[in-house]
């Protein structure tokens, strides 16, 4: 199938054509007909499968067609997602993939001051891609109403529910009009995911891309077994001996993102982190420089780093390996997107070996493990360290308590 055989108009194929897309990827051959007849689409597909032009596309030719019938200008598209950097990237498809029609899309996230989004609202939209609170939050002040909303997407929905999304989608549900297209993507289908799905969809079409849960197959992953204190050597050594022209890292805290860049600059190492300390502004800055080759490495917590969309990305480092075996999956799948070819690399320091047993039950294949490094696990014998009651400046009685402070990756 190509692009040619989807009927679309002249000013979808335009763009499409200057993109140099010609054929579909498999989530894309098996949505978009579905999605362009108006029917609801249960899609399990992993990062990195061109999903996002799956439900974008659709989207434009059925509200473009809606809209030259009536010639009104009102929100007829909403897409939900969980995080600033998705929401972006989307906005920035919907305006590739739509340069040719005369829809408007419009990108509203928190994290930054309102008035250039109610702005924008006010010039009018046909398409609003949003995250949850500032949804909500716009709603309530009465800049956004959802009642003329034809065509719902929920994106992510899975990191949705782990970051605790899951109140605000059914308010912004009970919001949207019954009668309307939804369409639901997710790159697992965990129980409460298709609960959530049910709640959502009409007798959809269940679209399946991949098995759950696995990894690209032209990933070539590989594991090195090392210290933790030898972590940032060996990450010196990999980047300056081997052919990594660029590399994505993911550390599990901010304060390790920041330790690792701060490491890697003053060794003559381009890098920058992104994460839920860093303004919205300095996020947006980070990840330009690196699209562009400014820095050579960007660091990122799993959060900050979802929706990620890097064409030709040499390489995801797994600095430390993530406790929950999904993110493992999540994490790689930002390079060798689309069936290109990528290289994962992660390290495994004695206290981490649970987590690789997790990754590797979960994706079904053992991990090639690369030894002769200079940096080799030498205290085999590491445990994860546990509790043993509250630390001495907390049982000091002149210490004042504090709420706890809960932030967001």
């Amino acid at each position: 199938m190509t692009f040619q055989d989807l009927n679309l108009s002249p000013a979808l194929m335009k763009a499409l054509e200057e993109t140099g897309y010609t054929s579909p990827t498999p989530i894309q051959e098996q949505a978009i007909p579905i999605a362009l007849k108006n029917k609801d689409v249960l899609g399990c597909a992993q990062t990195g499968t061109g999903k996002t032009a799956a439900f974008t596309i659709p989207m434009l030719e059925l509200i473009g067609k809606k809209k030259a019938e009536d010639r009104q200008r009102k929100v007829r598209g909403l897409i939900v997602t969980p995080t600033r950097e998705l929401a972006i990237q989307i906005g920035e498809s919907f305006r590739t993939y739509g340069k040719y029609t005369k829809l408007n899309c419009v990108v509203i996230f928190g994290g930054v001051k309102q008035a250039k989004q109610t702005s924008a609202l006010k010039n009018g939209a046909d398409v609003i891609v949003a995250t949850p609170g500032r949804l909500l939050d716009l709603m309530q002040q009465g800049f956004i109403s959802l009642k003329d909303i034809e065509h719902f997407v929920l994106d992510e929905a899975d990191r949705m529910l782990d970051m605790g999304f899951i109140n605000d989608v059914k308010k912004i549900l009970r919001e949207l009009p019954k009668k309307r297209q939804s369409l639901f993507f997710s790159a697992t289908m965990a129980p409460d995911i298709i609960k959530l799905s049910n709640e959502i969809l009409h007798q959809p079409t269940e679209i399946a891309v991949t098995p759950k849960s696995s990894t690209a197959e032209k990933i070539n992953q590989s594991i090195y077994f090392v210290d933790k204190g030898n972590k940032r050597k060996l990450l010196i050594h990999l980047l300056e001996h081997e052919e990594i022209d660029n590399a994505l890292v993911f550390t599990r805290t901010k304060h390790g993102a920041d330790r690792v860049v701060k490491v890697l600059n003053k060794n003559n190492i381009k890098a920058a982190a992104i994460h839920g300390n860093k303004s919205q502004n300095a996020r947006q800055k980070a990840l330009g420089q690196f699209k562009d080759n400014v820095i050579r490495v960007l660091v990122a917590t799993d959060i900050a780093a979802r929706g990620i969309d890097i064409d030709d990305l040499s390489c995801v480092i797994n600095f430390e390996l993530p406790n929950v075996a999904e993110s493992y999956v999540h994490r790689i799948g930002r390079t060798g997107r689309a069936g290109s070819e990528g290289t994962a690399i992660a390290f495994c320091d004695a206290t981490e070996k649970p987590y690789l047993k997790s990754i590797e039950k979960l994706i079904k294949k053992k991990i090639k493990v690369v030894d002769g490094h200079p940096f080799p696990l030498v205290d085999v014998d590491a445990t994860i360290p546990k509790k043993t009651g509250r630390p001495a400046h907390h049982r000091n009685k002149k210490h004042r308590s504090k709420k706890p402070q809960h932030r967001r990756n």
